[in-house]
Order: structure tokens, then sequence, then C-alpha cells
């Protein structure tokens, strides 16, 4: 029953993408039967293989290294109020974790790694494999295939950065494929610190987010390409050198570092602004009469509309609402409250199999604020296609979703739940 839930979500999602096509007539065949090969066979492959643990356990050792470190760091600088050993006796109730000064800062170590390894042609390498398997999985151009592939390993405006030449030329399906695939996956600079949230829900919760992404990945290509079909030749590229050439592994530290600081407080203030304004719409709802004796709140309502989605991935009907509330979080705010509340559930509000789905399905920036970011950072890149960018950016929130959807159902067919 829960394998035939979730092939019947597989199908629905797929449904609801061509519905919103630009071109019915034009329904790509290869591109869908490419992208469920490749979801089938990339979790087949890490989650049902044996020998693939060993990247969970090493995920989870890295986990709590980064951890450590940026607790050193934090701890140096702010103190005890960054984690270090406070000067008094902790009393009464709360807690003496602090988001910001404790878990946020790993953003920072992650950006400034990022940038070594990019300086170090490490990740170049891992970007160049994956865009060949992209390109003759999909028959997609190199300059989508190099874009996609970054987006594994970048941020959804970090990844144009390494085709930027090329973004004048792509296609409008090309163009909209970069962005819903920035939509469906985690950039490397949040993966570490969303594994953080959820370690207490999910063990070697990092592997599972990498698995993911890459899950997510062809799944995004598959949606996007079924909204917008290609019209016009693809764009050839390859991936291209920063504009500003880093002259040394610091060099490369300290522009990673500053990087990973513009992202930091746009998080923080994200964050402060999501949550008030979460909180002044539950306070106006909780003024209307109750709903079947309870008050009406933002997270409900959002778990009546995505609960039919929750269940389509293979949640059963009796969690769907709570897993649907989240759902809705993600996509109305963002994926890190989502995270924060999922870690925060009862230990009865979902079964062990739920939350696993959940968490893939969660794994994904289709959501508003990300498309601020990412209309900001695009738009920054190819000015002459803003107009083109911001009438896709609703569009590329749906395919993002959809996209995450289908990895939740993938998950939940194969059992691996």
């Amino acid at each position: 029953m829960i394998a035939l839930q979730a092939m019947l979500g597989l199908g629905v999602f797929v449904g609801i993408a061509w519905l919103l096509s630009e071109h019915k007539r034009r329904f790509p065949w290869r591109e869908v039967l490419a992208g469920l090969a490749l979801q089938l066979g990339i979790a087949a492959l890490l989650l049902g293989v044996p020998a693939a643990r060993h990247l969970f356990l090493w995920a989870n050792t890295a986990v709590i290294a980064l951890t450590d470190a940026t607790r050193a760091g934090t701890a140096f600088v702010f103190g005890y109020i960054g984690g270090g050993e406070p000067p008094f006796r902790p009393d009464g109730a709360g807690s003496s974790f602090v988001l910001a000064f404790q878990a946020l800062p790993l953003i920072l170590v992650l950006s400034a790694l990022s940038a070594l390894l990019f300086y170090w042609r490490v990740l170049p390498v891992l970007i160049r494999g994956a865009s060949l398997v992209l390109q003759r999985a999909f028959g997609i151009g190199g300059a989508l295939g190099v874009g996609t592939a970054a987006n594994v390993l970048l941020s959804m405006v970090e990844s144009p950065l390494v085709i930027r030449p090329y973004l004048k030329e792509m296609n409008r399906s090309e163009l909209f494929a970069l962005m819903s695939v920035g939509m469906a996956t985690l950039a490397g600079t949040m993966l570490v610190l969303y594994a953080s949230i959820i370690g207490t829900v999910l063990d070697d919760a990092l592997g599972h987010l990498i698995v993911a992404s890459l899950i997510s990945l062809p799944a995004a290509l598959l949606i996007a390409t079924v909204m917008i079909p290609p019209t016009a030749p693809s764009t050839a590229g390859e991936l291209m050198p920063e504009p500003e050439p880093v002259t040394s592994a610091m060099d490369a530290i300290t522009r990673g570092a500053l990087r990973g600081l513009e992202l930091l407080f746009q998080i923080v203030a994200l964050l402060v602004v999501v949550i008030a304004l979460v909180a002044l719409v539950n306070a106006m709802l909780a003024a209307l009469p109750a709903v079947a004796g309870e008050a009406l709140s933002l997270e409900r309502m959002l778990g009546w509309g995505f609960a039919p989605l929750a269940w389509l991935m293979g949640i059963p009907w009796a969690e769907a609402h709570v897993a649907g509330s989240l759902l809705g979080v993600k996509t109305i705010l963002n994926e890190m409250v989502a995270f924060l509340q999922l870690a925060e559930l009862g230990e009865d509000a979902l079964s062990t199999r739920s939350e696993v789905i959940l968490i893939y399905a969660l794994g994904g920036f289709a959501n508003l604020g990300s498309l601020g970011i990412l209309i900001g950072g695009l738009g920054a890149l190819v000015p002459e296609r803003r107009s083109e960018i911001v009438a896709l950016g609703l569009r590329s929130i749906v395919a993002g979703t959809l996209a995450t959807l289908m990895t939740g159902a993938v998950v939940g067919l194969l059992g691996f739940a």
C-alpha cells in the first residue's frame, strides 16, 4: 500500500508539472525517464548498498569535527555565549544554547573551507564529473550541466558564477532549469548546519541530506523540463575561473569567510523577521473562533493544504497533517524554520519512517525568502534578463517543491525510510 502511495505520488507530481507546462504538446519523455532512473538509481546505490553506509559514518564524523572546530572559534571570540564554559552555574528554566553565536557561525567556516577547496581544484573536478553525467543522461548543454552540478556544492547564487559568461546565451528552458535546481537542492555551506539541527531526530543526518540533494537534482531537471520544454538549441559551455584570480590559499580563505559573513547576516535577519511575522499572524488568527476545539494558527492551516502532498509521498494520513504543516512552513517561510520545528516535535508526532521521508522532502531552498536571494543574485549577474528571471521566479519555487516531494516519494517507494 505504501509503495503504491509513493508511486501514485510520483505520477501526480509530474502531472502537476505538465498541467503548468508552457508547451503541453512537447512532453519530454527522455528527460522524464532519465530523471526517474537517476533518482531511483542514486537512492538505491547510496541507501541500499551496505558499503555506502561508510559515507554516512564519515559524514557524521565530519559534522562532529566541524561543529567542534567552530565551537572552539566561537567560544574564544564570544565566550560562554559562543559555547564556552559559563562563569556561573546555569540555574532555572531555559537553555544556554544561542543559535546566532553557536550554530550559525558554522556557515563562516564552511564558506571559507569551500573557497579553499575550490582554489585547490578539488571542487572543480567534482563539478566537471557530475556535469558529464547530467549531460549524457538528459542531453543538456555543457553550460547547464556545469551550472546544475555546481548546485550540489555551492549556493544558488554562487553556482551561476561558474558559468557567468554563458548566462546571456542560455535559452529560457535552460535558465529556468538552473533556477529550479537551485531551489531543489541545499548548498554545502548549509548542509552541515541543518545536519546539526536535526541530528537529534535522524542518525547520520549529514549523509542523508547529501543524498537528498543528489536525488533532488535530476528531479528538478525533470520537473523544469516538463514545465518549460526546450524550444531552442542547448548552450555549450564549461567551468569558468573566477573573474578575480585567487592568489593564495589565505586569499581564498579570506574571501570565503567574507562571503559567509554576508550569508550569515542574511540568515539572521530573515529568521528574526520570519519568526516575528509568524507570531504576529498567529496572534491575529487566535482572535478568530476556534476550529475543532483549537485556535487557528498558520501551521494548522498550512497542514491542511499540504497534507495531501505529504500523503502522496507515502506518509500515513494520520500523520499527514503534521508533515504537511512542516512542508508548508518550509515553502512559505524557509527550510531552517521547518527543520527547527521538526527537531522540537514530540516523539509521538511522527513515526521514524515518516520523519525520514519528510527530511528528504524538506531538503531544498524552494521558498519565498530564497526567491528574493535568487532574483537579486542572478539578476546582478545578468541584468539584461532580470525581468525574465523575475517572471520565472514563482514557477521555480513550484518546480523546486515538486522535485523535493518526488525525492521524498522515491525514499518512501524504495522502503529506505
